[in-house]
């Protein structure tokens, strides 16, 4: 008998996964305790999916039923459940069979399958989700495929066997379909799993962001306090769908103009959401009422959870766990809210008050709240809007994770902006992020680089300029400071990606230009020379000088400078209007402005900010007068326009220095230069040398009986390993005497190195531990005896022998495991570059020819690959052979969870590896290949 306390139940099997309506559902082992809750989900199942799930009619469970379902030894014979609450909703089963499809034990790999889904929960997703759960505990235990029987008339289950993606046979058998699954994951399941899993998550978000109900729990008769606020902003921002106001105490029918209930049970209609507004000690009591009526989603803007120490964060995982259990999802605790700007919708459950997001294109995703304010205000002030808005607290459940599985498909957004003070799964945070990153824009700004002592948010163990790298790798633009994510954000909301990095400057600032022109060399574009206007310019100056920089060849983007008239008889209006019509007469590249004390300038750029559509309301909370504009922009682009000049429905965002704008167009360009490299994907090259089953035979034998340990490699063993992946290490011959060196040097053949392998004088030429191009056996003894002299005895010093290589340039190739982020492949220079000055490249595993070739490019000192001051250039090639290679060993064993290949000496032709260090270890699970799940608590 086996319950969820004894110690062999397989606790690790839990999971919560989020279904195809984006609900949610925890998926776990059933144990004999289960007993009444699998009759009371029986009774619920239609006799029609009875039948079909026994194959004759069978109205009820007997006895001998329910023990057989409900006891398990959790190796040959295993149940899952997925629930809600206390009910089952699902369950799925294996029984290990032999080739005569009787029952067996192992080493018999195949086991039959069979699943029954309550009739009221079919279509949501239930079977898939739990078919890729019973398939990772089959494959724990040894089982590589599973048979299932089913009825030709059952062809909902058959498309769930169907559509999972892996290999299959189907044959019809006495009149059933018997279908065989390899239960090995293939790209074809992986890409299925993940295309649910971002349908779901999706629509989980969706749910949230754009509900038809909403009810605040925690409203004060007084109007003050935190759930009046969030109530005010729900009606005032023009919610369009139904709003309550839940508070016990209440006395009258209404609440600041909005019905009011003492209990949310009270309410005789559904509720899509509730915002959360009472002390943390109180919510549990709401989330139960919650999840009794039904709500789909809760924004809890309560505090005292993760941030507020250990008992908060017990507290925090709490919540989570009773959330998650009547199938909800939750945006904070701790939260600043959400706004959904779309004109059917009209959400602002936030503490944001009037005036409210306007509508546009650009998605902000916070952790922070303070920072939300923040990015909120900026966005205000420059007159551009949102479509989306998700400021989520502590993210002990939705998280960034999730808003960009939503800004995916959402057609109403074109640019994402996420602040982010940890990555959280940085593993699928970039896979997401890549994704998201070949349809528009994701920019972050990274908060946490260097985390204080007893900061809520846990910092990551990987080094700031490694996490930079790999978002870069994923597309992602990564800005240093909110006022760069604004920046960024607006002309990629505004402005179409530059072609190349070449950039036009003209203005009436002779010294604005060449400030604008430094600030271009600086961040890597190829400027023109400045066109100085003069201060006597007109606007039909700037119009016909903007005009012809855009309709060149010669121009992939415009920067305009403008510092005020010396006369102040030119109406700043005009000039705005000439320069949104010439932009809008040649469109197609990006145009930026510099100004200089022009607020009135910026004001008249346009009137009013926004992305209206046509018929929608006017925005209740907009105070701007007729034909003023907050500082920083001009108009959004409407999706139509009849009215107006040809300019009227032009945007062009306008910066006060020229630093910031230089920094947004270059941030643009360096993404489109992506988008381009990355039309198509990169190929993982094939090398027929590889012996993956002899590295992996090689690799058990060295663990075995390892337990938890890292285990470094000895040399030879190190060798061999790489050498069945193509990497020959140059062989050393230990030196314990010179007469033993002398022999050494025979073998090897002169000249030879004679080098220490102490740890604390490896690649430390600099000590004077390495002796190169000895060419006879009288060099050789001599260097011995000075090497011995100077810096100790052979038994400390450790030299050997190895034989000389072509000259080259030195570098570095390592690989490390990091738990986070899974494989890093990096790069640099041997010696100073890389180890003083952090020049260091870094890629994600499996990595791309392109990978490769754009790696070896990333660092600083690449030019000293290529030929610099004169010098041959090396073999870059073989290199690029040599980390694919690498990245294959790793990809393929993440028993290999360290590398470091120093150093690589590379050659005008050819390379050669000098030393190689390789740690083993017993590998973590890798999550990212498993079942869908949603992050544990």
């Amino acid at each position: 008998m086996t319950t969820a306390s004894d110690p062999s139940y397989p606790a690790h099997w839990e999971a919560d996964v989020v279904l195809r309506d984006g609900g949610t559902a925890r998926i776990r082992p059933i144990t004999t305790e289960d007993a009444g809750r699998l009759v009371s989900f029986y009774e619920q199942v239609s006799d029609e999916s009875k039948y079909y799930r026994f194959f004759a009619p069978h109205p009820r469970l007997s006895d001998r039923d329910v023990h057989r379902f409900t006891h398990h030894d959790y190796v040959d014979r295993v149940g899952l459940a997925a629930t809600i609450g206390e009910e089952f909703i699902g369950t799925v089963r294996y029984d290990r069979i032999g080739p005569d499809g009787r029952p067996a034990s192992a080493p018999a790999d195949e086991a039959e399958v069979a699943f029954l889904v309550q009739d009221a929960h079919q279509g949501r997703g239930v079977a898939s989700a739990l078919l890729e759960h019973i398939g990772a505990v089959a494959r724990e235990r040894g089982i590589r495929r599973f048979a299932a029987e089913v009825l030709p008339a059952n062809g909902k289950m058959i498309k769930v066997f169907t559509d999972a993606g892996y290999q299959q046979k189907r044959s019809f058998e006495d009149g059933s379909v018997h279908l065989t699954l390899d239960l090995e994951p293939t790209a074809e399941s992986l890409a299925v799993q993940r295309a649910r899993e971002q349908r779901a998550e999706a629509r989980s978000v969706q749910r949230l962001l754009a509900p038809g109900s909403v009810a605040v729990i925690g409203v004060s008769r007084s109007g003050g306090g935190v759930g009046a606020a969030a109530l005010r902003n729900l009606r005032d921002g023009g919610f369009q769908g139904h709003l309550y106001a839940v508070n016990e105490a209440v006395t009258t029918d209404l609440l600041d103009g909005v019905r009011a209930y003492r209990a949310l049970g009270d309410v005789d209609a559904p509720v899509d959401l509730a915002v959360i507004a009472i002390p943390a000690e109180r919510v549990p009591e709401a989330v139960a009422a919650c999840g009794e009526h039904g709500v789909q989603g809760l924004v809890v803007l309560s505090a005292g959870y993760g941030e507020s120490g250990a008992a908060g964060l017990d507290r925090q995982r709490e919540l989570v766990r009773q959330v998650r259990s009547y199938g909800m999802r939750l945006i904070g605790p701790n939260a600043y809210g959400v706004i959904n700007t779309a004109p059917e919708v009209g959400l602002n459950a936030s503490l944001t008050p009037a005036p409210a997001p306007i509508r546009g294109r650009i998605g902000l995703f916070t952790q922070s709240g303070a920072i939300g304010i923040s990015l909120l205000s900026a966005l205000l002030r420059r007159g551009e809007g949102l479509s989306s808005f998700v400021s989520a607290g502590n993210r002990a459940d939705v998280s960034g994770n999730d808003i960009l599985q939503y800004w995916y498909e959402d057609e109403a957004t074109d640019v994402a902006l996420m602040y982010l003070e940890t990555l959280g799964n940085p593993r699928k945070f970039t896979r997401l992020a890549r994704r998201t990153a070949a349809v528009k824009p994701v920019v972050v700004a990274k908060g946490g680089r260097h985390t204080p002592a007893g900061h809520v948010v846990p910092g990551t163990r990987l080094p700031d300029t490694t996490v930079s790298a790999l978002l870069r790798q994923a597309g992602v633009i990564r800005v240093d400071t909110v006022t760069e994510l604004v920046d960024v954000g607006l002309l990629l909301a505004s402005q179409p990606l530059p072609a190349g990095p070449r950039v036009a400057i003209l203005g009436n600032s002779e010294s604005l230009g060449v400030l604008t022109y430094d600030a271009c060399l600086a961040q890597g574009l190829r400027p023109g020379a400045p066109l100085d206007l003069t201060t006597a310019a007109t606007p039909e100056d700037f119009r016909e000088a903007l005009g012809a920089a855009l309709g060149s060849a010669e121009n992939d983007a415009v920067i305009v400078t403008v510092i005020p008239w010396v006369n102040e008889q030119e109406p700043q209006d005009d000039l705005a209007e000439a320069l949104r019509e010439a932009a809008a007469t040649r469109p197609g590249k990006p145009v930026a402005v510099v100004h200089v004390e022009l607020a009135e300038f910026v004001d008249a750029l346009s009137p009013a900010g926004g992305l209206p559509a046509a018929g929608v309301r006017p925005d209740p909370v907009r105070t701007d007068a007729p034909g003023a504009a907050p500082q920083g922009a001009v108009p959004p682009r409407p999706r139509a326009s009849n009215t107006g000049g040809a300019g009227t429905d032009v945007r062009i965002p306008a910066y006060p220095a020229a630093e910031r704008a230089v920094r947004a167009v270059a941030e643009a360009a360096r993404y489109g230069q992506w988008r381009r490299a990355n039309a198509e994907a990169g190929q993982v090259p094939v090398y027929e040398d590889i012996d993956e089953a002899a590295a992996a035979a090689q690799l058990a034998g060295l663990l075995a009986g390892a337990g938890d340990a890292v285990l470094t490699l000895t040399d030879a063993d190190a060798a061999a390993l790489l050498a069945r992946y193509g990497i020959r290490v140059l062989p050393t011959l230990p030196a314990p005497t010179a007469d033993d060196a002398v022999r050494a040097a025979r073998a090897l053949g002169y000249p030879v190195a004679l080098k220490t392998t102490a740890p604390h004088l490896r690649h430390r030429a600099d000590l004077g531990g390495v002796r190169l191009d000895l060419a006879t056996e009288a060099d050789l003894r001599r260097s011995y005896e000075e090497l011995t002299e100077l810096l100790g005895t052979p038994g400390e010093l450790l030299p050997v022998v190895q034989a000389m290589v072509p000259r080259g340039v030195d570098t570095v190739v390592r690989s490390v495991i990091d738990p986070a982020a899974g494989a890093v492949l990096s790069f640099g220079l041997a010696g100073v570059a890389s180890e003083l000055l952090g020049d260091t490249a870094h890629r994600l595993v499996p990595a791309t020819e392109r990978d490769a070739a754009g790696l070896i490019r990333s660092i600083r000192a690449a030019p000293l690959l290529f030929g610099w001051r004169g010098s041959d250039p090396v073999d870059t090639p073989a290199l690029e052979e040599l980390l694919l290679r690498l990245s294959r060993l790793v990809d393929d064993h993440p028993e290999v969870v360290g590398v470091t290949l120093e150093p690589v000496v590379v050659a005008t032709e050819g390379l050669s590896v000098l030393n190689a260090t390789v740690r083993v270890a017993h590998p973590p699970a890798r999550t990212d290949l498993g079942p869908r799940t949603l992050p544990s608590y």
